[in-house]
């Protein structure tokens, strides 16, 4: 399954743009990079992944719209996956994508 082309673009509508953000074809799905660290991605599996602090996700796996995100069968730790049901409403999509931004600027930036 190839990612959500219309979640890409209300994604790019919250970020804004810039030298520090890039994209990312990965994984089936489309990543947005902040100064090189992942920040958030249209998954290719349908939804959100989104970047977070570790210390939150007990916190965060409450909404019932939040699992922990899976890849190759292992748990990616400081990583959720939000349903793509939840990301009908404009205010919990953008709730995400600035959590994962703002994550992803607090970390020291990747050289390229």
């Amino acid at each position: 399954m190839a990612y959500d082309d219309e979640l890409a673009e209300r994604i790019r509508e919250l970020i804004t743009p810039g030298p520090h953000l890039v994209e990312k074809k990965m994984f089936g799905g489309l990543a947005f990079m902040v100064d090189g660290n992942m920040a958030v991605a249209a998954s290719g599996q349908g939804g959100l992944l989104v970047r977070v602090d570790p210390k939150e996700v007990d916190a965060l796996l409450a909404a019932d719209y939040v699992d922990i995100m899976v890849m190759g069968g292992r748990e990616a730790h400081g990583w959720l996956r939000v349903t793509p049901e939840a990301l009908d409403d404009d205010s919990i999509l953008a709730e995400w994508v600035d959590r994962g931004v703002t994550y992803a600027k607090s970390l020291p930036p990747k050289k390229n």
